[in-house]
């Protein structure tokens, strides 16, 4: 069995808010967005540079969903990214708060956390 990374989805709180953190801080391109009357809900496909993809969904009135400590589910989303240090002060001056660098023990790499518009944890992640 061969699996490859498709597609993340997120249900965010604020649509349009969410839509701008991952379109114009991000960089992520739209392919396709979607009303769906019947749900009340957009739904936004967005494009990775490696043709994996996020979709962002709104509800009305999303429960919230405990990230911490440590709650079961998903923990965090990582991007791999080449220019490490320009891609955190390209987030730096757009005003998101990243954490110190870190170094991941087993491979000596460089990574980094920061939230998106939710509180979601996403993790940079240098690639060689």
């Amino acid at each position: 069995m061969r699996l490859n990374f498709h597609h993340a989805a997120l249900i965010v709180q604020d649509y349009e808010t969410s839509k701008a953190f991952y379109c114009d801080v991000l960089g992520l391109r739209i392919l396709a967005e979607n009303y769906r009357e019947d749900r009340a809900s957009w739904k936004l496909d967005l494009a990775l540079a490696d043709g994996g993809q996020l979709e962002l969904f709104s509800f009305p009135n999303p429960p919230a969903r405990p990230s911490r400590p440590e709650a079961c589910g998903l923990r965090h989303l990582a991007f791999r990214v080449q220019d490490f240090d320009d891609v955190i002060s390209q987030l730096e001056a757009q005003g998101v708060e990243v954490e110190p660098v870190r170094i991941d023990p087993y491979t000596q790499a460089r990574f980094t956390f920061f939230k998106d518009p939710d509180g979601l944890p996403l993790e940079l992640y240098e690639s060689p």
